[in-house]
């Protein structure tokens, strides 16, 4: 009897710490990538993919990219690179913006997509941790089906715990500087993590993130701002007439930035604006119209009103999809999905459905009505930011963004003025006494590091070793 007892003892005892284990890897897991299916040969960077538990019990499971820098990893920055959406991957960031890697955009054939270098990567000058944030968002998920659903402010607190995480497995990174970054949507999650990271420091929580600011790329901040002043904005660029604009402004309000669609006159106005921009691709105005989805709307009038008369046109023919900057994207969705694809990045097995660049259903709760408070709080702190426009984009038009840096109402130090790169002019900037700096990409688009690789690496490797642009 009694060894009865000591087997079940023992058993109990095994099964105790094999859970233990898998919870411990739930916890925190991850692995070298040294090949990747469609690249030649061994990868010239070091690469790393994982997994960090958060939430209650790690029922989220985040899944992250972490590329070390290509210059002195111990010594440059990391930042962390947030992809908009929400509910859009940040292999997004890894191929098409920021990342060592893109893909040759050769018409699919079958097999598998080619991936090549992109000399213009930020690994040149940073570290860069790339999370799939929120759950649901690319390999992310969630252990428990009812949790699912996310929000604003759950998404910062759980990105808050994944950085906890990482850098005490992590050690040798603690004391690098650390700034938060992203673009679109991102706008709103950074600044308020970036709060979070400063009050977390204040409070003595460990490992102190060595934060010094962040980093935000066309984002989404004031959302009555980018909406409406996209029609001074289509005005400026000669894609709506004078006339049109003049109508606007009196039966909408629009030149007071606060577009109401609700009476008749400017229900017929938005309409004719809506003809005028309606084949223009809003992404950047002098590209290809290719009938690519938009994110969805915020429940704002002028914002609910083009998104709902535009999703016919989604169901014309686009043109040549070669044509297209956004064929790079179908060929991703081939490759992210291939599994052998999955087994080198280390993916869980039935972790996840199939594999989508953006997640057009993520059930989120949008609670943050405007990142602006936040962006002041922080700079009462000091802290640094880069905030740059590509000029091109009509989703978040740069007029916006000058408004709302605009009412900081902090004095201007270097004032508006061309910054240069290979003695061409790359856009313009001006810097403001909180530590921001402002910067227009010219001839960018919604994601500028996507238009103007060259003149973004310019960019952040000059500001973020503190000199001007």
């Amino acid at each position: 009897m009694e060894a009865t007892n000591n087997n079940v003892n023992m058993a109990m005892l095994f099964l105790f710490f094999f859970l233990l284990q898998v919870c411990s890897q739930l916890a925190f897991a991850h692995s070298a990538v040294r090949f990747l299916p469609g690249f030649e040969g061994p990868l010239p960077f070091e690469l790393e993919t994982g997994y960090v538990g958060v939430g209650d019990s790690d029922d989220f499971q985040l899944f992250y990219y972490f590329i070390k820098s290509e210059r002195k990893p111990e010594e440059d920055p990391i930042l962390l690179w947030l992809t908009g959406g929400p509910g859009c991957s940040a292999f997004s960031g890894l191929v098409f913006e920021i990342g060592p890697l893109k893909f040759e955009v050769v018409e699919y054939n079958g097999s598998l997509p080619t991936l090549v270098l992109n000399p213009y990567s930020w690994t040149k000058v940073s570290n860069i941790i790339l999370v799939d944030s929120p759950v649901g968002t690319g390999f992310s998920y969630a252990r428990n089906r009812l949790a699912e659903r996310t929000s604003d402010t759950e998404q910062v607190g759980h990105l808050h715990q994944f950085l906890l995480k990482w850098l005490k497995d992590h050690a040798d990174f603690i004391s690098n500087p650390f700034f938060v970054s992203g673009d679109s949507y991102s706008g709103i999650p950074v600044p308020v993590l970036a709060q979070e990271i400063v009050q977390g420091n204040e409070q003595g929580v460990e490992p102190i993130i060595n934060m010094q600011g962040y980093i935000l790329g066309n984002p989404k901040t004031v959302f009555s701002l980018e909406e409406n002043l996209k029609i001074p904005y289509a005005h400026g660029m000669g894609l709506i007439s004078d006339e049109l604009y003049e109508s606007l402004k009196r039966n909408c309000n629009a030149e007071h930035q606060n577009v109401d669609p609700s009476n008749e006159a400017c229900s017929r106005d938005i309409q004719y604006f809506d003809e005028c921009t309606s084949r223009i691709n809003i992404q950047h105005i002098l590209e290809p119209y290719c009938g690519l989805e938009s994110p969805k709307p915020r429940e704002t009038g002028l914002s609910r009103y083009l998104y709902e008369h535009r999703q016919q046109l989604l169901l014309d023919e686009p043109l040549s999809p070669l044509s297209c900057r956004t064929y790079a994207y179908y060929l991703c969705r081939f490759w992210a999905n291939n599994d052998n694809v999955q087994k080198a990045l280390h993916i869980r097995k039935g972790s996840i459905g199939t594999w989508q660049r953006c997640n057009r259903g993520l059930p989120y709760k949008f609670d943050v009505p405007t990142s602006f408070p936040y962006h002041a709080n922080l700079s009462t702190r000091g802290y640094r930011a880069l905030i740059y426009s590509g000029d091109h984009d009509l989703v978040v038009p740069y007029l916006a963004t000058q408004e709302w840096i605009r009412h900081l109402n902090y004095s201007i130090v270097d004032d508006w003025r061309p910054w240069m790169v290979h003695g061409q002019v790359a856009g313009y900037t001006r810097t403001y006494s909180n530590r921001m700096t402002f910067a227009t990409v010219k001839g960018g688009g919604h994601t500028a590091p996507e238009y103007k690789p060259a003149e973004c690496l310019a960019m952040l490797d000059r500001w973020i070793s503190g000199q001007p642009l």
